[in-house]
């Protein structure tokens, strides 16, 4: 039995959510899959739950950052081209314009004290809410174990594949891939989740506004000349800021060379930002020479601890490689570096859209076909897995912050840890929001560093 869906959301509503969500997209993927979940599936009901997975699996295996793509494709499928336009922009402009300030305080002023105490609550709040979504996907997409062990054996396989044996996430991903391809011939029903005891006590599913049985709209239905349109302007917006980039400095002018670089790292963005750090990281440190190493790390925390996809540390290597390089002269050196910081973030995030507006309408054709639908049902269950890998990698970051492996090599910070476990006791427990949670963390680890206590 189904309660009546929500009213027909305008442009206008819609846009205050997607600028809300720039702001307060902590936690990686995960805990910004999370919020998107509770605040479209769960609180606003503008979208089902099957629809939102099926969407999920999809961005899971683009490269790109998944959050990122989800939102553009659920804003896409509101409100048209415009809609995932702006859903997806306003993802991440925010993360560009904080980072680009807090870049040119770390580039002009050094390690401020006031900035590490307020990351030092924050990175343990981060660990909370990537656990807390770990949980809530978990339950969601899994299902009971005893009544649907497959999919919670994929996220185990997965999980171990990538903690113990290192294998790469494309790896991981088309393992999963095949796997439920085979499921889906030799036994179909094995990757359906049962419901548990949770649903069976539920009478009524409210409808939502885009319902498990919402016909396509229109826009999303596939057409060749709307995915000619699509591909031409993809090309025309990529071609013409590369071509003004080469006529102005040429080549091998640092702008030039940070658009083409960062062109070839969107495109192996498998699994999110994670997977082509370490890609980054040697091509910017060791052949551009764009910043150092330590400065690579820094930049990583700074991306950890801001809101929007974990990749906007691009821009932070972009600022920092067009300070150093003084692509507009010495005279301008905050110029020249957030306009490099830009030119990052538009080389990287160009093919996110792209993808997702191109290939939009095929997806919407696949629901309910079980021999696509049951490869991607394993990738879901495969990115449990590497999500719990995730959120171990960040208890363990926050538990032995100076070790250089951050296993088992120093004294643990048993502050940072209290600080973890409270966090995810106002999440679990207080039901707490997550910028509550945030800036209740960020408070706390501020008057730890002033009193001298972590």
């Amino acid at each position: 039995m189904s309660a009546r869906g929500p009213a027909a959301v305008s442009f206008r509503e819609a846009l205050r959510f997607w600028l809300q969500l720039g702001f307060i997209s902590f936690g990686g993927p995960a805990g910004q899959i999370a919020i998107m979940h509770r605040e479209l599936v769960e609180r606003r009901r503008w979208v089902s739950e099957k629809r939102f997975l099926h969407a999920l699996n999809f961005c899971m295996v683009l490269p790109g950052p998944e959050a990122q793509q989800l939102a553009t494709y659920l804003g896409w499928l509101m409100h048209r081209t415009w809609g995932g336009v702006v859903a997806g922009s306003l993802f991440f402009l925010p993360s560009l314009a904080l980072l680009i300030g807090l870049s040119w305080i770390y580039m002009a002023f050094g390690q401020q004290p006031l900035v590490a105490g307020i990351f030092y609550g924050i990175k343990p709040a981060v660990a909370a809410i990537v656990l807390h979504a770990l949980h809530r996907i978990a339950s969601k997409s899994l299902g009971n174990p005893l009544l649907a062990p497959v999919p919670w054996a994929i996220a185990a396989i997965s999980f171990i594949a990538i903690w113990a044996l290192k294998l790469p996430f494309p790896l991981v991903v088309l393992g999963a891939m095949l796997t439920g391809a085979v499921l889906a011939r030799v036994a179909s029903g094995s990757l359906a989740h049962g419901k548990g005891h949770a649903a069976a006590t539920q009478g009524v599913r409210v409808a939502a506004l885009i319902d498990d049985d919402t016909p396509t709209p229109p826009h999303a239905l596939f057409s060749l000349p709307r995915l000619a349109w699509v591909l031409l302007a993809g090309a025309v917006l990529w071609l013409a800021p590369m071509a003004a980039l080469l006529l102005a400095y040429g080549w091998n002018g640092t702008l030039t060379q940070i658009g083409w670089f960062f062109t070839k790292a969107a495109l192996l963005t498998f699994g999110g930002a994670y997977a082509v750090l370490p890609y980054v990281n040697q091509m910017a440190v060791g052949h551009y020479h764009w910043l150092s190493t330590a400065q690579m790390m820094d930049g990583l925390a700074l991306g950890e601890t801001t809101p929007g996809p974990l990749i906007m540390v691009v821009a932070f290597v972009g600022f920092v490689g067009g300070w150093a390089k003084q692509v507009l002269g010495p005279d301008a050196l905050f110029l020249g570096a957030a306009l490099a910081a830009c030119v990052a973030t538009w080389f990287t995030f160009l093919p996110s859209f792209i993808f997702i507006l191109a290939g939009g309408p095929w997806v919407e054709s696949t629901r309910g076909n079980l021999k696509l639908t049951a490869p991607l049902a394993a990738v879901t269950a495969a990115v449990v897995g590497v999500i719990a890998n995730l959120a171990l990698f960040f208890i363990a970051a926050i538990a032995y912050p100076s070790s250089a492996n951050g296993f088992f090599e120093a004294k643990p910070d048993w502050v940072a840890l209290t600080l973890a476990v409270l966090a995810a006791l106002a999440l679990w427990r207080l039901k707490w929001g997550v910028i509550p949670v945030i800036a209740a963390s960020a408070v706390a680890g501020l008057l730890l560093r002033w009193f001298g206590l972590a």
